[in-house]
This record gives C-alpha cells, structure tokens and sequence, in this order.
C-alpha cells in the first residue's frame, strides 16, 4: 500500500545536469583549456632549490629500495640453489 498524500511510493522527478543545448566540439576543448590553465595557475611550483632536494632524494631512496631488492633476490636464490641445487 502506498501513501498518496505524501508521495510514498512514487519516484521524484530527476532534473538533467545538461545545459538545454549541447556545446559543440570547439567550445567544448575551449572549455577544457582554459579549466587546465586556470588550475594549473593554483599550483605552487617547487623553488630549483627545492625541486633539486626532491630529485635528489627520490634517486636516493630508489637507489636504497633497489639494493634491498637486490640483496632479498640474490639471498632467495642463494638459498634456493643451497637447498635443492
């Protein structure tokens, strides 16, 4: 049973997130460029400074997390082979 004075029951109108007319391509890409540029204009670009300490550090630990890899790799392998080899 459903309420008819209070609406129970029935689905509520869905309103289109659409303009009434669709913009074409250009005005479209337009659109998305200049929504780009203006976000781009709300990042705070690191100093050289900064940007050198960054670079810096990210070689570093990749560096790090490379022989990590590397020594638990050849430790596995190592022991594999002592196991079963």
């Amino acid at each position: 049973m459903s309420d008819t004075t209070t609406g129970a029951g029935s689905r509520p109108e869905r309103r289109s997130a659409r303009p009434a007319e669709r913009r074409n391509v250009a005005e479209r890409l337009g659109l998305w460029w200049r929504q780009i540029v203006a976000e781009l204009r709300k990042v705070i670009w690191p100093t050289r400074k900064e940007l050198v300490t960054y670079t810096i550090v990210t070689l570093a630990f990749s560096v790090i997390m490379i022989m990590i890899v590397f020594a638990v790799d050849y430790g596995a392998n190592w022991s594999v082979l002592k196991i079963w080899g």
